[in-house]
């Protein structure tokens, strides 16, 4: 009888060997991690300096191997060691490697066969399950082999442009976690779900998730006066293309993300976005004294930032920095994000501390960094959202001035900084504050376009509430045991009259009422808007600006304070919306038929003229053509920072001739967003430390009659 196998599939049953009891093979050199195929387990790996390397295998749960298996050196090419093992059985099986070769610390080389190592691709960390249970001192991390079989039931991507993106920060665990959320799963993935029909009707169309990457919330545990402090922030990766099981409400072996899938899945239909923060700076491995798992193991030398005599360079304030740029530590980050892109369905990445992703090997900065640049270039990634934390903690600002190819979004850190000091009644930075409104053109070079470049905000996780912005003088973070050393000083912030709470009703009338200024700026300003959760309620941190470690009431969102303050609430919701319904604040649209340019900055007698605002106050029109709807769209700005009431001239609109005030966030109490609008004429009077929105409607009929 004819043999009819191929080629390949002779030399293959050729190179069958057996090692321990189990048949091997020479793997797929171009996959990377553990694959589960027909028959068996493809396992690759790389290592540069490696003399060579070992496969561990052990049973569910257990901490000694049940089998090790050397790579044979024939099945090394290169720099890449692969092993097909048939017959594995991946439901009862986590695996780990043993890396050998040269120990010379000066030059950054630590192999040491003795050390167990995660596998840097690993997809599922094993041992992490159960949020706040304590590692014993002999555990080290194991991988499991996961299979891709979810059904998207092709649900697509949103790609909501940038203009049009409203972004909705979130702590997966601290969003559910307090009682008061009401969720069956809190703390979770599966608790998020829960929560979907109240995002949508909020009105965000993208979350960012702090990080969901594998972190060990235990590794620099410590207590404090009794209480238990951990990283819950998860800042200190432990696998980049891991989830965090133990943000996953069951046990699913081999599934572990579908939880996480699904949530993503759900979002989508609803046209919510996913975009993850992705710590690529650091690792949970520290410096010379943290521990060994995985990286330092592999190849300490290639992807960490070392010193000439082999210490860490410390760009990421966390003990070490990934050296990003090196061919090889590029490549496992490109796969990264393919791979959560692809397999995940996400629809964005904001990268902490992004600045280091464009220093060089020995820390200098670049000028154009290969790395941001191929990410802002590969195809996979070509229609999901790159946004940078645009500096390190090595003292790289990089505002304004991020490589971007076109491709980069930014935190713009000036537009808070900026926007808080101004509307807290810093009436010299009004120049600074116009700028950051209409998009930062002076840091943007599409000029007026640059909206899309700038991501505005005024809170997030890192710093205070946008109820504690105005509620604090000063940072209190006395439960962190930093004795106050811990969190920034320059909080810019106001505490209206009263440190902390208070019964002074002036005094929370005052906070109220900075809080509406706050997000009525933020939904009028050129730029996409991020919001940290919770600030729709107010919740409130009480005080601590940085909460990185409170796995407590101090982090978690307190559901409670949205009934409680629920007409803010529908206030926050209704500017949301109002933005939507507005597109000439978010972009250009075709000329207005009305003559207004698309942008005006104007002061108080709608005069436009260089030095204004210095009086407290200075307006901003927008105004477009909108096809659709025949007519133009047309907003006017107003914002009074000064603590006594201004008087301003509405500019003239033609035939059109009356303004409607849409917003008045000194208004009474429950009435600061007119849905219908109040026709103004003239003048109006602007109370004190108060911010006021008009629309206009001008149809192009009202063109003709004006030309007659």
């Amino acid at each position: 009888m004819e043999d009819k196998r191929t080629r390949k599939e002779k030399r293959q049953i050729l190179a069958l060997k057996e090692v321990g009891g189990f048949r091997i093979r020479p793997g797929y050199y171009d996959t990377p991690g553990a694959t589960v195929m027909p028959d068996g387990v493809n396992f690759t790996v790389y290592s540069n300096g490696a003399t060579g390397v070992i496969l561990n295998l052990y049973h569910r749960g257990e901490k000694k191997a049940f089998a090790r298996i050397p790579f044979p050196t024939e099945y090394r090419v290169g720099k890449v060691y692969s092993m097909f093992v048939f017959g594995l059985n991946i439901e009862d099986m986590e695996y780990a490697y043993q890396v050998d070769g040269p120990w010379e610390p000066k030059k950054g080389l630590l192999f040491d066969k003795s050390h167990v190592l995660l596998d840097p691709y690993a997809k599922v960390v094993a041992g992490q399950r159960i949020w706040g249970e304590r590692s014993g001192p002999d555990d080290v991390y194991h991988a499991r082999v996961v299979r891709n079989e979810f059904d998207w039931q092709h649900v697509p991507f949103p790609k909501t442009p940038m203009s049009d993106t409203i972004i909705y920060e979130m702590h997966v665990r601290a969003f559910t976690k307090h009682p008061s959320s009401g969720v069956d799963a809190p703390g979770t993935f599966a608790g998020i779900i829960e929560k979907i029909d109240y995002l949508k009707s909020l009105g965000v169309t993208a979350v960012e998730l702090l990080p969901i990457f594998e972190f060990d919330e235990m590794l620099n545990s410590r207590e404090i006066n009794g209480n238990l402090l951990v990283d819950f922030w998860g800042y200190n990766t432990v696998s980049f293309f891991a989830p965090n099981t133990s943000y996953a409400s069951h046990d699913d072996y081999h599934h572990e993300g579908d939880e996480l899938k699904e949530l993503i899945r759900l979002l989508k239909v609803n046209d919510i976005e996913v975009i993850l923060d992705v710590v690529f700076n650091h690792t949970a491995e520290g410096n010379e004294q943290g521990p060994f798992i995985s990286f330092k193991g592999f190849d300490n030398n290639i992807y960490y930032m070392l010193t000439p005599n082999g210490e860490y360079y410390n760009f990421s304030g966390c003990g070490n920095t990934m050296n990003c740029n090196h061919p090889m530590v590029q490549e496992m980050i490109v796969q990264c994000l393919r791979y959560w892109v692809t397999d995940y369905r996400v629809d964005g990445f904001r990268f902490d501390l992004a600045s280091i992703l464009g220093r060089n090997q020995d820390g200098s900065p670049m000028d154009n960094p290969p790395l941001l640049q191929r990410l802002a270039y590969d195809p996979i990634l070509g229609d999901v959202k790159l946004i940078a934390e645009a500096w390190d903690a090595g003292g790289l600002y990089q505002v304004g001035s991020f490589p971007a190819w076109k491709r980069w979004a930014e935190w713009n850190g000036k537009y808070r900084d900026d926007l808080r000091s101004y509307l807290k009644g810093d009436l010299w930075l009004s120049d600074a504050a116009i700028k950051r409104v209409i998009g930062s053109p002076d840091l943007y070079d599409a000029g007026y376009a640059g909206y899309d470049s700038s991501v505005n905000f005024l809170t997030c996780h890192d710093g205070f509430t946008l109820y504690d912005l105005y509620s604090y003088n000063d940072k209190h973070n006395e439960a962190n045991g930093w004795n106050g050393t811990d969190g920034t000083n320059d909080n810019r912030s106001w505490n209206c009259g009263a440190e902390g709470e208070t019964d002074n009703t002036e005094v929370n009338d005052l906070r109220w009422r900075m809080m509406r200024n706050a997000i009525t700026v933020l939904m009028c300003s050129r730029g996409t808007p991020m919001v940290l959760a919770g600030d729709e309620f107010g919740n409130t941190q009480f005080g601590n600006n940085n909460a990185y470690c409170q796995d407590n009431e101090i982090s978690w969102l307190d559901w409670d304070l949205l009934k409680k303050n629920k007409t803010y609430f529908d206030f926050y919701r209704n500017m949301i919306a109002f933005r939507k319904k507005h597109p000439a604040i978010r972009a250009d649209l075709k000329p207005a038929v009305c003559g207004f340019p698309f942008i005006s900055v104007l002061d108080s007698e709608a005069q436009s003229r260089p030095g204004i605002g210095g009086d407290g106050v200075f307006c901003v029109r927008f105004a477009g053509y909108r096809t659709r709807a025949g007519a133009d769209d047309i907003v006017y700005l107003a914002i009074n920072a000064y603590w006594e009431q201004k008087q301003i001239t509405l500019p003239h609109v033609k035939s059109s001739g009356v303004w409607l005030l849409t917003v008045d966030t000194a208004d009474e109490e429950g009435v600061w967003f007119k849905k219908a609008g109040r026709p103004v004429t003239g003048t109006y009077t602007l109370k004190p430390r108060s911010v006021c929105v008009f629309t206009a409607l001008y149809i192009a009929e009202n063109l003709r009659r004006d030309e007659a």
